[in-house]
């Protein structure tokens, strides 16, 4: 009774929402709607304002014109995706929490046994499987200790292995409904739409091949495309042989400006490694072709004492002390310098680093930190606001470092996961993993039952404690979800979908419906390198019902092409967050992504436009 009580007052709604969104649909709104839709694509792409803040004002934006009224507008608070995605988030968390994945870093790295193409290949392997399931955050999170301590162990270069693991998470998230957030959002959305949602294994017999020639394509490919920057953190060990990271001057009179640091310093000094020359704000990879040393340069080396005390001895270069943002003492005992990265969930992402207690609570000095390729020293972080994935140079006490690792806003890039959390509870929170799969996957339950129903568990068994469920849910990006949501609903009740898939149809006059569907997941690929894949999904998928109702053809070919071409964002750090978080550890440029990237588009474009009509016909 109850649940017809509900239905009766769910259809109500609808019917008073149809009869007002009819009523509104003038030029006037939809001139309105478009405007607030530009401004809020240039706040996402350029940051001029925090993306959950974006999200913030455009509902507030749509609430104060008057195109949403504020149930319209707040119902993305109640909608089934983001409250998945969020209970996803907490499901994942404590798989890692507990251990359960430590023992597959451990065996990574013995298995291996220092070839790369074994590592690489098991690498790929397991950041697919475990991806094709949890959310790939917290994978790639994971696996970027493992690459940076596997690489320092071999005496390899993370830079070839890190962009791999980041395309490999993005390719298998696609393969299941809860492989990526992207899914579940289209699913929900299509079926508020009126359209039927996506299964769980629905996009497995499409994204499982194109996932595996994507693999192929890495594992032959990726280690010739991609640079080979060497990591000069790597250890965290006392002993005779221990080596620090420094940063060393080049005065004006040095026989060294104007000559290539590499053969330089390989001829005074062969056992100093060179990794970064800092140049102002700028960050020069060593190996760039064509570098020459200018007046005050930053060095950033890595040596033993005695060879770092003979190299300044030779006056060809100066210690940095007393600079700003140069390190302290280099030799000291009890103090090394360490690279701290920001991971997505951290308390630190968007507030001014100086002005908050970290260097109190871990007795150590910020340096610097590096962001795409710049560099900030410690005279220029007043203003900075902390991004995911900026590497932070700092001066820290030895005994300290663990505060580091267990407390989770910042990850030091040579650990592996050493500190494992309630390990005893990994087999319950394994059991609770694999429930929700196969309940979600048999129709037992909802996906949204399922996931918020193992959240809980994952905290009622202890698996995760209250505060560590709260720090591992990103409101960021259910915010941003929530906001776009809104603004999708904006497009559709004013008529401005329809509009913008009539304009859309226009550029393919005379195509037939394959054609357009092609185009369509090319443009929604394109649009995920600017936006958030999240965001590109939900402003697109009125649209999409749009166009297919203009060409008389089922909506659900499009609902699939655009959960593939929201994903299929290899071509740019920016899109998707697993990209940018290995843009610093790897040193990369946007043209890494690119060259590597590129490609992967290319073969997820092409299958899918072929695919999808035969799979899903029109």
């Amino acid at each position: 009774m109850v649940r017809l009580g509900m239905q009766a007052l769910g259809a109500a709604r609808m019917l008073d929402e149809a009869d007002w969104s009819r009523s509104i649909k003038e030029p006037m709104e939809i001139l309105v709607v478009s405007l607030i839709l530009a401004a809020v694509l240039l706040l996402f792409v350029t940051e001029w304002l925090p993306v959950d803040l974006t999200a913030l004002v455009t509902l507030a934006a749509l609430m104060l014109v008057g195109i949403l009224p504020p149930a319209a507008a707040m119902a993305g608070f109640a909608n089934p995706a983001p409250i998945t995605v969020g209970a996803l988030f907490i499901v994942s968390q404590g798989l890692v929490r507990t251990g359960a994945l430590e023992f597959v870093s451990e065996r990574i790295i013995r298995a291996s046994r220092g070839k790369k193409g074994l590592l690489l290949f098991l690498l790929l392997g397991l950041v697919g499987l475990l991806s094709a399931f949890m959310n790939n955050t917290p994978v790639v999170v994971l696996f970027t200790g493992i690459v940076v301590a596997a690489c320092c162990q071999f005496n390899m270069s993370p830079s070839k292995l890190l962009i791999p693991i980041s395309f490999m998470s993005i390719l298998a998230g696609t393969t299941t409904l809860i492989g990526t957030s992207t899914n579940i959002i289209v699913s929900d959305l299509s079926r508020e739409l009126g359209g039927r949602p996506l299964g769980m294994f629905e996009l497995s017999v499409l994204a499982v091949p194109v996932a595996l020639a994507g693999g192929a394509f890495l594992y032959f490919f990726s280690w010739r495309l991609l640079p080979g920057h060497k990591e000069p953190i790597c250890e965290v060990k006392e002993g005779e042989h221990h080596k620090y990271i420094s940063e060393i001057k080049v005065p004006k009179g040095s026989r060294l400006v104007g000559k290539d640091p590499r053969v330089e310093l390989e001829r005074v000094a062969p056992r100093v490694e060179l990794y970064e020359v800092l140049r102002g704000a700028k960050v020069v990879e060593a190996d760039e072709e064509g570098l020459v040393l200018e007046g005050d340069d930053l060095l950033l080396v890595k040596a033993s004492a005695g060879d770092l005390m003979g190299l300044l001895d030779t006056g060809l270069v100066v210690s940095a002390n007393g600079d700003p943002g140069g390190a302290s003492n280099p030799l000291h005992e009890k103090t090394m310098l360490v690279e701290l990265i920001v991971p997505p969930h951290s308390a630190l992402v968007g507030r001014r680093l100086q002005r908050t207690d970290f260097t109190l609570e871990t007795g150590g000095r910020l340096l610097g930190v590096k962001r795409r390729r710049v560099h900030y020293s410690a005279q220029m972080l007043a203003n900075l606001r902390l991004s995911v994935g900026d590497i932070l140079l700092v001066e820290c006490p030895l005994d300290r470092i663990d505060l580091h690792r267990a407390e989770g806003d910042l990850i030091v890039l040579e650990d592996v996961t050493k500190s494992v959390f309630r390990r005893r509870r990994a087999p319950v929170a394994m059991v609770i993993f694999s429930a929700m799969v196969a309940l979600a996957a048999f129709g037992v339950l909802d996906i949204a039952v399922a996931s918020l129903t193992a959240a809980c568990l994952m905290v009622l068994t202890g698996c995760l404690s209250m505060r560590e469920a709260y720090r591992s849910v990103d409101v960021r990006v259910l915010l941003v979800i929530i906001g776009t949501i809104a603004l999708g609903r904006a497009l559709q009740v004013t008529g401005a979908a329809d509009l913008y898939a009539r304009g859309f149809l226009s550029l393919f006059s005379g195509a037939g419906p394959r054609v357009v569907l092609a185009a369509f997941i090319v443009a929604t690929s394109l649009l995920s390198h600017l936006l958030s894949n999240n965001s590109t999904a939900v402003l697109l998928v009125p649209i999409g019902f749009s166009t297919a109702a203009a060409l008389g053809v089922s909506p659900h070919p499009f609902v699939v092409g655009i959960a593939i071409g929201a994903s299929a964002c290899f071509a740019s750090p920016i899109g998707y967050q697993t990209n940018l978080l290995v843009y610093g550890p790897g040193g990369y440029r946007f043209l890494d992504y690119i060259r590597v990237g590129m490609p992967l588009n290319l073969i997820v474009w092409v299958s899918a436009a072929l695919l999808i009509p035969v799979i899903w016909p029109l």
